[in-house]
């Protein structure tokens, strides 16, 4: 997803004519997708880096990604011959770039890397950092003072259509700074280049362009982009988009999707997943945004969001403040490593929704879904008396937590899931965890739905199904980036990626 202003010129209109936005797959022997023979050059990718730069894999027929005709075949021998895989939007949808600064002053470098290097593939020249005389960071030196550019864009007016929206969005710059604090030597420079950014693209300008400028400040040596500490500079401090039917806030450190529209495809599919007045814990979770998502759609009993990262608590914490008054949930976050005692989060739960990092899911939670009948055969045989919990990490959990009580009382539910979505960014880690759990008969593959998150890479998403015992959902999306445009100090990429649903077997 993009704006107009933050994308490249509008393609040709022959180029819009491959944009199907749904293609079902026959109930066939391993059958490809279907592709227009005359679609290979208008849906190309058309970008000047890609020999070089290592962000995108695909050049040609971005609707038709070439991983797809392998999905097909492994959910064909699954027993699933209807896959599903939407293309979504090919160009001018990506509202999130991070970019690495390299270079000098006087020849600056900004992109991605090429292949298996450090060495930026340039876009074109940035004018605001020769102007000011700000050095890019040198890797080998450490010194230099720009490190990372992070560009986000929100396109959260609902007064406007959703096509009037990306064309009146507004940026959020955040600069990766080299220096410990706002309070360095080299952070005049810094507010120099806010204050540019500020007064050539703020709202005192025909086109105001840009929603905020934050600081991050880091100087380790190794290849983490963001330090731990923040700075608003200049604009709003709130950054908000609507996606699955709420209004969503998100920190310039939350993790956020780069393709909002097709993310947003994603969660109205899950949704349909999700039984109404279901119990639902949210692995992974984030912010919570597919939690609260569910909570508000499917009017669910409770919610629960387990995230590693503290930082994503202001998120969620924000984002709970702007759900509708009528949500009768009791909705929960805790600050807790999901791998750890995962049957604690399993219990008291009808839905589980997992979105792990692109590893894929921990062995522990794996070992748990493998074995859910003899976790439930244990939960049965539990006392009824409740020792004092002395776990510290469940109690460390417990008091970073946040509990939102519904004004309804729910009778306490001490069931085991009978659904998982399963959210990834790996199609390799996904095959794995998924053989996996169907080697163990405990689960059953009943559909799977494809979206085209990042054209131009070999990145899905899937979501899987289960039996009447249980119901499970798998979504996985793999995200590359690849640097395309460059207008008014604002990039735009392009990439890929799609869902599935598993069902536990009877």
């Amino acid at each position: 997803m993009a704006l107009s202003f933050f994308s490249p010129p509008a393609p040709p209109i022959h180029r819009i004519t491959c944009q199907a936005l749904s293609v079902a797959v026959p109930s066939v022997a391993v059958a490809p997708l279907p592709v227009n023979p005359n679609s290979s050059l208008s849906c190309a990718l058309n970008c000047t880096h890609f020999q070089s730069c290592s962000g995108c894999t695909q050049e040609y027929n971005l609707h038709h990604p070439v991983v797809i005709d392998e999905a097909i075949g492994f959910f064909n021998k699954l027993g699933i011959k209807d896959f599903s895989f939407d293309s979504c939007r090919l160009w001018g949808w990506r509202c999130r770039a991070k970019l690495a600064v390299r270079g000098s002053s006087t020849n600056p470098l900004i992109g991605l890397y090429e292949e298996g290097t450090h060495n930026v593939v340039d876009i074109p020249d940035c004018k605001w950092i020769i102007e000011l005389n700000v050095e890019p960071y040198d890797e080998d030196q450490g010194t230099g003072d720009l490190r990372y550019v992070q560009m986000a864009v929100t396109t959260h007016d609902t007064s406007l259509p959703i096509p009037e929206r990306y064309k009146n969005g507004k940026v959020q710059v955040s600069l990766v700074w080299n220096s410990r604090s706002e309070n360095s030597a080299n952070t005049g420079k810094l507010n120099a280049l806010a204050n540019f950014l500020w007064g050539n693209d703020g709202p005192k300008r025909k086109v105001h362009l840009i929603h905020s400028v934050w600081a991050n400040f880091q100087t380790s040596s190794n290849n983490i982009i963001f330090g731990n500490r923040w700075r608003h500079l200049l604009g709003e401090r709130d950054f908000w988009e609507h996606i699955g039917g709420i209004d969503v806030s998100l920190a310039p450190s939350s993790f956020g999707q780069a393709n909002t529209r097709a993310f947003d495809s994603l969660l109205r599919k899950l949704q349909k997943y999700v039984p109404q007045g279901a119990s639902v814990v949210d692995l992974y979770a984030g912010a919570g945004v597919i939690g609260l998502s569910l909570s508000v759609s499917r009017k669910c009993r409770s919610v629960k969001c387990v995230e590693v990262n503290k930082e994503s608590r202001q998120s969620f914490e924000k984002t709970v403040e702007r759900l509708p008054t009528n949500v009768e949930s009791n909705i929960s976050w805790h600050h807790a490593d999901a791998s750890i005692e995962p049957t604690s989060w399993l219990l008291g739960s009808d839905v589980v929704v997992v979105d792990p990092p692109r590893k894929g899911l921990d062995p522990s939670l794996v070992k748990e879904l493998r074995h859910i009948s003899a976790v439930e055969l244990r939960t049965s045989k539990r006392p009824e008396k409740v020792k004092d919990e002395k776990r510290p990490w469940i109690l460390r959990a417990r008091e970073d937590s946040i509990q939102i009580e519904s004004t309804t009382v729910h009778e306490e539910n001490q069931s085991l899931p009978q659904t998982l979505i399963y959210i990834s960014c790996g199609w390799e880690s996904f095959k794995e965890d998924c053989s996996s759990l169907l080697a163990s008969k405990e689960w059953h593959l009943h559909k799977a739905h494809g979206f085209n998150f990042f054209p131009g890479t070999q990145r899905f998403s899937l979501s899987l199904s289960p039996t009447d015992k249980f119901k499970l959902v798998f979504v996985s999306t793999n995200i590359k980036f690849h640097p395309t445009w460059l207008q008014n100090t604002c990039i735009i990429y392009y990439c890929h990626s799609c869902i599935c649903i598993i069902n536990t077997s009877a």
